[in-house]
């Protein structure tokens, strides 16, 4: 079994924030592989379904961003997971948008949700890295990350949320390097520089 969580905040007004692109993500798989129903359990929405055989606890956190260690180490203490059995999707500052990279281990980089995955697993959980790109300005990340993605960006969200999905079969057997290679296969990322992102000049 192993543990996949999508980062976010709960409620209306967060859920089309570039912050909530971990829950997109979650939402998406869940589509994809036609998981059971969705329930509260471990702080958190829930759902289970098995991909290429193997069992997935799909976890939507709602305890905002920076207590997500919070519930996901509850699951991970109640089902015995190991770090390296947990994925975690969130978005990513520092990559451009519509980049993805996979990560073991690390620092928090400034994610706060993060940063709290660390102080309740230790380090050592991979890290599904989605880019949204900087404003440019240190003052403009929070405007940035709780603004929601502009019309513009729908494109490579869509395809990428779609690629992280498809290819899961590749993260589940462990192979992130592969995993990482096929959804940037199927989902370039287009050309343009995090600032025009910022300004929905795509």
């Amino acid at each position: 079994m192993i543990i996949i969580a999508g980062l976010g905040n709960p409620g209306g007004k967060y859920e089309k924030n570039r912050h909530n692109i971990g829950f997109m993500a979650a939402d998406e798989i869940a589509r994809r592989w036609r998981f059971g129903p969705e329930r509260a359990k471990f702080q958190s929405i829930v759902s289970e379904g098995l991909i290429d055989g193997t069992k997935v606890l799909l976890m939507k956190p709602q305890t905002y961003m920076n207590e997500s260690g919070r519930a996901v180490g509850e699951a991970a203490r109640f089902y015995k997971i190991k770090p390296s059995e947990i994925i975690v999707f969130h978005d990513e500052i520092d990559l451009a948008p519509g980049r993805f990279r996979m990560k073991t281990g690390g620092g928090a980089a400034g994610q706060n949700g993060i940063r709290s995955l660390i102080s309740h697993l230790g380090a050592d959980f991979r890290r599904a890295r989605m880019g949204i790109g900087h404003p440019g300005e240190k003052e403009l990340v929070m405007p940035h990350v709780l603004g929601d993605f502009h019309k513009a960006e729908q494109p490579w969200l869509d395809a990428m949320l779609q690629a992280c999905a498809d290819a899961l079969p590749f993260a589940v057997a462990g192979d992130d390097e592969r995993y990482q290679g096929e959804v940037m296969r199927l989902a370039p990322a287009p050309k343009f520089s995090p600032r025009q992102a910022a300004r929905g000049e795509l």
